[in-house]
């Protein structure tokens, strides 16, 4: 069986209704509103740029030259978020289905990436990043899956109206602490928490 096939039967079965059934418990401290963002590999990163923007419509905000990110990475938005999809060259072949790099979740304020990076910690899933990135300016917080995905949970990416360029690059403002962030932020980011004990400093 594969694409196009409807298998009742294994759909039904006791192992798929039992994943099927999982509940998503009342008490979490967050709530994510959108998958932000898919950064993908590629092996021939003009190719890709080419058909993304002349095929598909995206528009290019901010590039990274190889001592920024091996590969070099392009990022490109759909909307008015800076960008919806990022490529990274440097793939060994054409996809397996392992292009992946990863996947962003927005939430409502910046006080629930807070909440997020304490409900992380408290069971027991290691942070990789936290803080401020450079493009987009978003303040996150970065792990991995238990299958060793890496994912994002972010606030405050820059928008762009129709037309309009992106955020500058001296006006980056990359830290490496949530609380880092929110001193050090970028003009016309309020990082203002409504709840001061979130920090841990």
């Amino acid at each position: 069986m594969g694409r196009g096939v409807i298998d009742i039967e294994g759909m039904n079965s006791p192992e798929m209704q039992s994943l099927k059934n999982t509940e998503t418990p009342d008490d979490i401290p967050f709530c994510i509103t959108k998958i932000g963002h898919v950064v993908l590999k590629v092996k021939d990163l003009e190719r890709s740029v080419d058909f993304y923007t002349q095929i598909l419509g995206f528009c290019v905000s901010d590039v990274y030259p190889e001592n920024m990110m091996p590969g070099r990475m392009v990022f490109m938005r759909c909307n008015r978020d800076h960008h919806g999809v990022a490529l990274v060259g440097g793939a060994s072949g054409n996809s397996s289905n392992t292009e992946l790099h990863h996947m962003a979740f927005e939430v409502s304020t910046i006080d629930e990436v807070f909440k997020a990076r304490k409900h992380l910690i408290k069971n027991n899933v290691q942070i990789q990043f936290e803080g401020r990135r450079r493009a987009g300016a978003q303040v996150a917080v970065e792990f991995l899956d238990p299958d060793g995905h890496w994912l994002e949970i972010f606030w405050g990416l820059d928008q762009i109206l129709p037309n309009a360029k992106a955020r500058p690059p001296e006006e980056w403002v990359e830290v490496f602490s949530l609380e880092d962030a929110i001193d050090n932020a970028p003009q016309g980011q309020d990082t203002k928490l409504k709840d001061d004990n979130l920090r841990k400093w």
